[in-house]
């Protein structure tokens, strides 16, 4: 059963200028290896960490560090989630994600798939 859905669009250039803004930022939205990478995989990362709280209704007080976007086997991204996010998706009844990234002509988009 899906619990929730979300999708979110990133332009590059205008997340790659926020980041270049406030270095601080990219601290507060990403995990250590997450930070490593490039633009492109960021702003895609990004969207996927607000399509989360979209799939779980967009609840007060998530972070965007409580759901990290790992590389899997083959490359396809697999979803942690931590703190606040994990909490009211266990409430949820959230067992499984689903998660698609992709950048391309200078966006990046993510669909999240909350499975119950």
């Amino acid at each position: 059963m899906i619990v929730g859905i979300g999708v979110d669009v990133v332009d590059v250039a205008r997340f790659e200028a926020t980041l270049v803004r406030t270095p601080a930022l990219r601290g507060r939205l990403f995990t250590a290896a997450e930070s490593a990478l490039a633009t492109e995989s960021l702003a895609a990362r990004f969207a996927a960490k607000e399509a989360v709280a979209k799939a779980l209704g967009a609840p007060p007080g998530l972070r965007h560090l409580d759901a990290e976007v790992l590389t899997g086997e083959h490359g396809r991204p697999e979803l942690r989630v931590t703190g606040k996010v994990a909490d009211v998706a266990l409430a949820l009844g959230v067992v499984r994600w689903h998660v698609s990234l992709t950048h391309d002509g200078g966006v990046a988009i993510a669909y999240v798939i909350a499975e119950g």
